[in-house]
């Protein structure tokens, strides 16, 4: 089996409602998929879920944007992976990090095509080839994004009513305001909820990330994450608070993890599909992780069906992923489920909906990613030039 050709097709899906958080000044729903074609006929799916103002402690990842990323993959690294066997999956990547430097999230689109593709080869789900399945069902946390806290509140009502037992509240630009949205979350959905808070970065100083967490901790906080930006702080507010602190834009790679477990900066660590360069290298981010004792959560960049079902594979082939995933429970429009926990987009670019019950996702069986596309929606969505 050899790769013949890689297509990139940049889309938009619309949203549910405004999803924001403290860095993000571009709208999320915009997307490049990528189809991997074999010799054999078979085709294999994978995302990038560009965003040009995420990249991690201080941008030393740098942000991707639809341009950049067609630019990468198309001139850079399909020449490079023409006539190459997808099983390959080390030497593969170790072909893309030579052609260029950088670039998780091109690498990340090619990385779940290589998985897809060799899955529907073996008639196998992608899962078995990440490790087998550690568990069946993917347990998700629904994200507010920065909104009203009336708004927030009756949405963390309605997601707890669907089986949801994690909701992560986004934080990081009003201080009182977080406090205050805490509260009123824990108020209304009582005790039996885990309620975490992601700051994204958004607090200036340690210092003041420290007399948040505390001031939160009258409501049971869950577990902050990533309150402050550097490894360096955030090991001072993980000194100085009694609430878990989780690494997200400071946990990129498996040497982000080894800095943050030598330094005590996080108490769990948040892996991503992308963040690595795919789901070969998120492997390896949580083994470092499992190594230190460092329980873990599959996160994301609010993918579509593609990501997304990634993201679910990771998360049921790796045994320390034991937090809540924020992953969404994707699904065309025509065959949504009632409700809104887990839904961030009005559509999506798949023919069948996820599976959701009770909180969980239910992994795909099927080969490969276990999704397929729909042609007309992916044209529909179709960003033209």
């Amino acid at each position: 089996m050899k790769i013949t050709s890689i297509e990139t097709i940049p889309i938009r899906l619309p949203t549910r409602r405004v999803h924001q958080w403290a860095s993000l000044t571009t709208p999320i729903g915009v997307f490049v998929i990528v189809k991997l074609h074999t010799d054999d006929g078979l085709v294999g799916l994978g995302e990038a879920p560009v965003l040009k103002d995420w990249g991690g402690d201080y941008g030393r990842y740098f942000g991707e944007t639809p341009q950049s990323t067609i630019h990468i993959i198309n001139d850079i690294l399909a020449p490079v992976l023409k006539d190459q066997d997808p099983r390959r999956f080390e030497a593969i990547h170790a072909l893309m990090d030579k052609a260029v430097k950088g670039y998780p999230y091109c690498k990340a689109a090619i990385d779940a095509a290589l998985y897809d593709v060799v899955g529907k080869a073996l008639d196998v789900p992608v899962y078995q080839l990440l490790g087998g399945c550690f568990r069946e069902r993917v347990s998700i946390a629904h994200s507010l994004g920065l909104m009203e806290i009336d708004k927030a509140v009756e949405e963390a009502i309605q997601a707890k009513a669907e089986g949801v037992k994690t909701i992560k509240l986004k934080g990081g630009v009003d201080q009182k305001r977080d406090v205050e949205l805490v509260k009123q979350i824990r108020k209304a959905i009582g005790p039996d909820l885990n309620i975490c808070v992601d700051a994204n970065q958004g607090y200036p100083t340690a210092k003041v990330a420290v007399r948040i967490i505390k001031a939160m901790e009258e409501y049971d906080l869950f577990y902050m994450e990533q309150p402050v930006e550097g490894i360096n702080h955030m090991a001072e507010v993980a000194r100085r608070v009694n609430t878990p602190i989780m690494a997200d834009e400071s946990a990129w790679t498996a040497q982000d993890v080894l800095e943050i477990v030598h330094k005590k900066a996080a108490d769990i660590i948040s892996i991503y599909t992308t963040k690595p360069g795919g789901m070969f290298k998120a492997k390896k981010v949580a083994a470092v992780a499992e190594a230190a004792g460092l329980p873990c959560n599959v996160n994301g960049s609010v993918e579509t069906g593609v990501g997304n079902a990634a993201n679910l594979h990771l998360a049921a082939s790796t045994g320390v992923v034991t937090y809540g995933c924020v992953v969404p429970v994707s699904s065309p429009k025509e065959k949504a489920k009632k409700g809104l926990a887990g839904i961030y987009y009005q559509d999506d670019i798949i023919t069948e909906p996820f599976s959701f019950d009770d909180g969980d996702i239910i992994v795909s069986q099927k080969p490969g990613l276990g999704i397929e596309l729909d042609e007309d929606k992916l044209e529909h969505y179709r960003v033209k030039s």
